[in-house]
């Protein structure tokens, strides 16, 4: 492997599950997957940390085979957060900046964004991203790079992304727990848009719905530029509890019920027996299973409707909505979310990728493959991984000595 390189991981830490992706960025800037890993989340609570110990031993135990496949130490990560409190807010700011004839610098640029930030998100809250709208010069509008532009009166209208500052604090403890520091909180839909859409359809308007498992997130992106997001909580993990309530059953055997019967093309009709266990030894009717499953879907599909409304964009995206997350596994998802959002519908994955990438071109691995994309793309972010035979992963004996050494 070629010294040279430097080396990127994203880091999907979900309420299920957490996922790893490992990338090898060339100085040509080329990227490759060298590693990836998936195991159970432990302590996620609707996308949020509920204690610090669970997310940073699974992070942990899930690292270890990601990186031995990449032969690296991961030591920083951008990170997914998610939860109900991750939202958008439109905001605007305008400075002046000198005579007519003043040519815009990166450090007005500056200004003007934290002037359109100030005063509008709360103090409790961090700011994960601002994203430039439209720019304005004199009042001239429509610009998207003022930069060695010539002006005397800046302004600009920006999609600030927020979320509340203890949920952010808590998941960067928890990863630097796990001895990985989150370089960088990126909402899970955004990364997951990063990895699925086109520059097309983000240039004509389309819609990501992440479907995860405790939490559903909706990003609108048009004009080549993020314009919403909002967060559901509420997922497919709901479908699953609801089966073991009105089936009277373990959530276990709930799950392979959904994952081995559950479509999305539901008919009525249908009343033959759904026979589950190592014998067959439990039965089923189809009917009473779609039932229960139609009215969470449809519960969640409504709400994401409600997103889209409220964001101005229902019946409004020429391309569609893309579909991507756990819960879009299952089987003709797309054809109810057709139905239900009155849009054009499919099933986003990662596609296009270099190096060991096949087994991850699927939709759950959209938000940790998006995020090793924007870690690469960013040039600031230094290189993160060591060579694994400089470091040993520290186990849990290990910290133990490590702490008792420390004390001399």
């Amino acid at each position: 492997m070629d010294e040279s390189n430097r080396f990127v991981t994203g880091l999907d830490v979900g309420t299920e599950n957490v996922r790893a992706i490992i990338a090898s960025v060339s100085k040509a800037g080329e990227i490759s997957i060298v590693g990836y890993n998936e195991g159970k989340s432990v302590g996620m609570r609707k996308g949020i940390p509920a204690n610090l110990t669970g997310p940073a031993e699974a992070i942990d135990r899930m690292l270890g085979d990601a990186e031995r496949m990449g032969g690296y130490d991961v030591r920083s990560a951008y990170v997914s957060i998610n939860g109900s409190t991750v939202i958008s807010t439109n905001a605007e700011g305008m400075i002046a900046v000198g005579p007519a004839d003043h040519e815009i610098t990166d450090e007005d640029i500056a200004r003007v964004e934290d002037m359109a930030v100030s005063g509008r998100i709360p103090a409790n809250r961090d700011v994960l991203d601002v994203v430039p709208l439209e720019y304005a010069l004199d009042g001239q509008g429509g610009i998207k790079d003022p930069l060695g532009m010539a002006g005397a009166r800046l302004e600009m209208r920006a999609c600030v992304v927020s979320a509340l500052t203890p949920n952010c604090e808590n998941l960067k403890r928890a990863t630097m727990t796990a001895d990985v520091k989150a370089e960088r909180l990126v909402p899970s839909v955004v990364a997951a848009a990063r990895a699925v859409l086109t520059e097309r359809q983000k240039e004509n308007g389309v819609a990501v719905v992440d479907l995860g498992a405790a939490t559903t997130s909706v990003a609108v992106y048009e004009e080549g530029d993020l314009q919403y997001i909002g967060v559901i909580p509420a997922g497919s993990n709901n479908i699953t509890n609801d089966l073991a309530i009105v089936l009277a059953i373990e959530p276990e055997l709930a799950e392979e019920i959904k994952t081995r019967f559950v479509t999305g093309n539901f008919n009525s009709d249908k009343s033959i027996a759904i026979k589950v266990g190592k014998n067959g030894e439990r039965a089923f009717e189809r009917k009473e299973v779609e039932e229960v499953v139609k009215a969470r879907l449809e519960e969640i599909f409504a709400e994401i409707r409600k997103k889209l409304k409220a964001a101005k964009y229902d019946q409004r995206l020429p391309e569609g909505v893309i579909l991507t997350g756990g819960g879009a596994k299952m089987r003709d998802i797309e054809i109810f979310a057709k139905q239900a959002l009155e849009a054009a519908v499919k099933i986003g994955t990662p596609t296009g990728l270099n190096g060991v990438s096949e087994p991850i071109e699927k939709p759950e691995f959209a938000t940790a493959v998006g995020l090793a994309l924007l870690a690469a793309e960013e040039s600031h972010i230094p290189a993160t991984l060591t060579k694994k035979s400089q470091k040993i992963k520290k186990s849990g004996r290990l910290n133990f000595f490590k702490n008792i050494f420390s004390k001399f």
